[in-house]
């Protein structure tokens, strides 16, 4: 009897698998068939929805951009002298130990050959970070490049708008004028 009972179970098993892949089917049939007859309307929803999805994540990848350059300007604004003030350096060195061997020596022609060393090195680090002076040495006055600081009558009308003395070197860095010369100008 036990095979009976045993017998009995398997087709009972059997017909519960054949219900549940049937209604499995059924209901797939039926996903298909909704996918299908959609309404227009419902169509309109989901392409809004997924458009609308897209937009929110070009919007968010944006503001992680905007958010990402503008940490960077900042970086650079804040560590863009950097290059600058590091050629800078062994300059400011030199000056110290001028200053330390100028309290030992008496002899001025030995400071002021060292003063000397230490501006043409120092011109030399800003020629290469890109500074240059203006040329003022009978240049025509211009002024995108000088500043007028006095007016020298009866120099002749050969010296007439020509830079007649410089006050103050002007510099340029990298064509850019970072500070006008200052002339005396014949009138």
């Amino acid at each position: 009897m036990e095979e009976k009972d045993i017998n009995i179970e398997e087709e009972e098993n059997l017909q519960e698998q054949q219900d549940v892949e049937t209604e499995t089917t059924e209901t797939e049939a039926v996903d298909v068939e909704a996918e299908v007859e959609k309404d227009p309307l419902e169509q309109a929803q989901d392409e809004i929805a997924e458009l609308k999805d897209k937009y929110l994540r070009s919007v968010a990848e944006f503001d992680n951009y905007r958010k990402r350059t503008l940490k960077e300007r900042a970086e650079l604004i804040l560590n863009g002298g950097e290059k600058v003030l590091t050629a800078i350096l062994p300059v400011l060195d030199d000056m110290e130990r001028a200053i330390e061997n100028g309290a030992k020596t008496d002899d001025p022609q030995v400071l002021r050959e060292g003063m000397e060393i230490i501006y043409h090195k120092l011109t030399k680090v800003m020629e290469s970070q890109g500074v240059s002076t203006i040329e003022t040495a009978d240049a025509d006055f211009d002024t995108d490049l000088h500043e007028a600081v006095a007016m020298v009558p009866g120099m002749g009308d050969d010296k007439k708008g020509k830079v007649i003395d410089c006050l103050q070197k002007g510099y340029k860095l990298n064509d850019k004028v970072i500070r006008h010369a200052k002339v005396a100008v014949g009138q």
